[in-house]
């Protein structure tokens, strides 16, 4: 020990925190000698990261982390702090090739998160919720044993970006708008009652603690209801998160999945309903 701090051959080791902002700190010195001007391009950017001995999937990865930070930048203003942001997302690098990861979300959105596609682009893809009676079902009996939280989201995106040969970036977005508007609807609907109710006992006579008092509870209440919406963001954070988690580990390989003939529809249902107990002669 020096000083108090543990030691290694090369003398006192720093702490996380401590290497992060050395780190941090070098790099800016070293592009304040370079004289940038209103901006670097990418390609000047990458040839900067080859001088301070950054490797280009790492400077890669920081630069697609940057060009999508803004699709969910911070949301401010009472609504915001009430029923939360609109959209929900997360990303990570991922190995493996670009195709194979995202057959392999494709496969599991489909069959694990009752999503269908909507729209495909070179590197991303949306989902939706699916429709029909089968879908509908399955989500109302959380078919084994899933919640299928991505279904309360209008949309689900997905893209898929190569880093290098063996590792991609892949971020999914999940749009909540739809939820976002009516929570906050329900939650001034709640409110708004409160306050003709309270209008309307003021113009009766009567006394002024007893007729405010349906406006201030009905506030609490419209307040509660949206705030609720918190908890639905988190569900839907955690399964975005549970995605990556599982293309991280090759726990969703689409050769895994698609190996061997599925049964139809209709008998893994059958086979759900015997496991919950809902089966002839119960």
């Amino acid at each position: 020990m020096t000083g108090g701090l543990p030691t290694g051959p090369g003398g006192p080791l720093l702490d996380r925190a401590a290497v992060e902002r050395i780190i941090q700190r070098a790099a800016e010195l070293q592009a304040s000698e370079r004289d940038i001007g209103e901006g670097l391009s990418e390609r000047d950017l990458l040839q900067l990261g080859q001088d301070v001995g950054i490797p280009d999937a790492f400077l890669r990865q920081a630069i697609l982390e940057e060009r999508t930070r803004s699709v969910t930048v911070e949301q401010r203003g009472l609504a915001a702090w009430l029923a939360g942001p609109r959209l929900v997302s997360a990303a990570r690098a991922v190995p493996g090739e670009a195709q194979r990861i995202e057959a392999a979300l494709h496969q599991w959105m489909h069959e694990g998160e009752l999503l269908q596609v909507k729209r495909r682009y070179p590197q991303q893809t949306s989902w939706e919720p699916k429709q029909g009676a089968m879908a509908s079902l399955r989500r109302a009996m959380g078919f084994g044993g899933r919640s299928y939280v991505l279904t309360q989201a209008r949309e689900v995106v997905g893209q898929v970006t190569p880093l290098d040969a063996s590792r991609c970036h892949v971020r999914l977005v999940a749009d909540l708008r739809n939820t976002f508007s009516d929570r906050l609807t329900f939650g001034f609907a709640t409110a708004g009652a409160g306050a003709v109710t309270t209008a309307v006992g003021v113009t009766l006579g009567v006394a002024l603690p007893v007729a405010v008092l349906p406006v201030v509870l009905a506030v609490l209440a419209g307040g509660a209801i949206a705030r609720g919406r918190h908890r639905d963001i988190e569900r839907v954070h955690v399964a975005l998160e549970q995605i990556l988690d599982r293309l991280e580990h090759g726990e969703i390989d689409v050769e895994t999945q698609l190996r061997g003939p599925r049964p139809s529809a209709f008998i893994r249902i059958a086979d759900e309903l015997l496991k919950k107990g809902l089966g002839p002669g119960k």
